[in-house]
């Protein structure tokens, strides 16, 4: 009986040493990527679209009508805001011409950090 014993607890501590080794990859994975950025710049143009999503973790996403020339087909750009308090400067120019400053994060293992790979951190209105 004390082999049986002995032989289930070497299966265990093995196993359970590589469950925690996985775990402690994945969160310095996630510290990563989260801290680290791939790109940051600026778009302009016009907040078409803006609302807060998700089943579980709720994310603000929205849609940026960038216009290059007039009468051309505009080019949309697909953001994401984690903040609060841009997302309500961002809600209080809907409609107008802003400047969005945004970071862009690959790599991200969930949907629950947003939709989309770019994550606007500045709000600037411009004139029309």
């Amino acid at each position: 009986m004390k082999k049986a014993k002995k032989g289930s607890r070497g299966f265990i501590l093995p196993l359970l040493f590589v469950l925690i080794a996985i775990g402690v990859l994945g969160g310095v994975y996630g510290l990563v990527v989260w801290k680290w950025s791939y790109s940051d710049g600026e778009r302009a143009g016009v907040v078409q679209k803006f609302s807060r999503k998700g089943w579980v973790c709720k994310t603000w996403e929205g849609e940026l009508n960038m216009v290059v020339l007039p009468g051309a087909i505009p080019e949309k750009f697909f953001f994401t805001v984690w903040d609060e308090s841009v997302a309500a400067s961002i809600n209080r120019n809907v409609g107008k011409r802003v400047a969005l400053h945004y970071t862009e994060k690959v790599g991200l293992p969930t949907s629950c950090f947003g939709e989309t790979r770019y994550y606007i951190n500045k709000v600037a209105a411009l004139p029309d």
